[in-house]
């Protein structure tokens, strides 16, 4: 039954997601690829205390989480390495939907005491007026990140730990948890803080690793690259049921760059500035880094050793990526990956329960201290619940809350299509 419900969603989410990538590419002449222009939204206004680039490193502190490692690992062993090609192929694509939604979340941006919020609900309400919907998002966000992919990234620590230490997984989650209540107590200011510093540290530091083990396979490189391709084209891959290397790739990339789910603009929506386009085009740039350094880094680690050779059962992923740099590296490359695998899960659980808070915001408009605790006490109950629990069963509820987010979304920007294409093509004069 949840397989069926998965295949209706992510049937129709696919559709959305390409069709609306698609659509607003050609409409407003491919600005994805006009790169320059990309870094053109850094300049902070007087007014925010929040910097584009800050509110940058939160959206990627939520994109660049586990997903990027164990996702692509789980991609790559079910669907083969096929799964990559269409990753940064929907990368593409579907990054001009993380600028449309960013742009919106600035532009319907509104005060939060001397903070700025935003995001989906604020321009479904404001822009699309149609308040049903925005409530029926806000509450998807809250149970997408605080019961989902807060829950995947809290699972990913727990396995990655456990399969080498055998430290009980419920005392690593007791240890995260409280971990992470220290930090998401102290607010908007602590979350920024703690993704600014950890995103660029942990980036470079997966971009070294990932070059050293690529030098050390320097001659296995190019035939890796052929499979990508050539796998990727495979008639018996593309017509083997729903469960394909496309449909996998696509599900895959979109969890690993949410890009067209509307979850980046709640991060771009902290931060003012006057150049809103500037603002929406860097998201791209999150997107890019997402799939074309950090996935890409993740699938030559594992393509480039004897994975195939390995059986893995119940599986949440990580334990293949943790194989292949065993494999290169031997225990220091373990002991790199778990340092890499408890800062992107912790970084991604912080700015998660951002966008949970933004969205409770927004249904309780005078929220109270009190409520807003009992948000914090609920995350920290599931972060302990989801390190104990079966990572199959947490795979196939994100996967399901993922789809519901992007349909809602693209339907969303796409009726909004005339606004943003309307808006981009006024102002892209800031851009030169």
């Amino acid at each position: 039954m949840i397989k069926v419900i998965t295949d209706i969603l992510w049937s129709t989410a696919i559709i959305f997601l390409l069709g609306g990538g698609l659509y607003f590419s050609f409409k407003m002449g491919f600005p994805q690829l006009k790169i320059k222009s990309l870094f053109t939204g850094f300049q902070k206004d007087k007014e925010s205390k929040v910097s584009p680039f800050k509110s940058l490193t939160m959206s990627l502190a939520a994109r660049v989480g586990v997903g990027s490692l164990s996702g692509i690992a789980l991609a790559i062993y079910i669907g083969g390495p096929g799964t990559i090609f269409w990753i940064w192929i929907v990368g593409i694509i579907t990054s001009i939907n993380a600028f449309c939604e960013s742009y919106l979340g600035a532009k319907y941006q509104e005060k939060d005491g001397d903070a700025y919020k935003g995001g989906p609900p604020y321009y479904i309400a404001k822009g699309l007026n149609n308040k049903k919907l925005a409530v029926i998002y806000s509450i998807l966000i809250i149970i997408s990140y605080i019961v989902g992919f807060m829950t995947i990234q809290a699972n990913t620590i727990t396995t990655s730990i456990y399969e080498y230490y055998h430290i009980e997984p419920i005392i690593i989650g007791l240890i995260l948890a409280f971990i992470s209540l220290l930090s998401i107590m102290k607010g908007l200011d602590r979350i920024v803080s703690i993704t600014s510093k950890l995103v660029p540290i942990m980036g470079v530091g997966y971009i070294f690793l990932s070059l050293l083990i690529v030098i050390m396979n320097i001659k296995l490189i190019p035939n890796v690259l052929l499979e990508i391709i050539s796998s990727a084209f495979q008639v018996k891959a593309i017509s083997g049921g729903i469960f394909s290397t496309f449909l996998i790739g696509i599900q895959r990339g979109i969890f690993s760059t949410e890009a067209g789910l509307g979850t980046g603009s709640i991060a771009s929506s902290c931060t003012h500035a006057k150049n809103k386009i500037g603002l929406g085009l860097i998201q791209i740039l999150g997107i890019y880094f997402t799939i074309f350094i950090v996935c890409t880094s993740t699938a030559l680690l594992i393509l480039t050793s004897d994975y195939q050779l390995y059986l893995f059962e119940n599986m949440n992923g990580i334990e293949l990526t943790q194989y292949a740099l065993n494999y290169h590296l031997g225990k220091p490359g373990i002991i790199i990956l778990m340092l890499s695998v408890i800062s992107l899960a912790y970084s991604t659980i912080v700015a998660g329960y951002y966008y949970g808070e933004s969205s409770l915001k927004y249904l309780i408009k005078n929220v109270s201290k009190r409520q807003i605790n009992i948000l914090k006490t609920v995350t920290i109950i599931l972060l302990i619940i989801g390190s104990v629990m079966n990572p199959t069963i947490l795979w196939n509820l994100v996967d399901i809350l993922v789809a519901l987010l992007a349909i809602i979304n693209m339907y969303v920007l796409f009726q909004m299509r005339r606004e943003i294409i309307t808006d981009y093509q006024k102002e892209k004069r800031l851009l030169k």
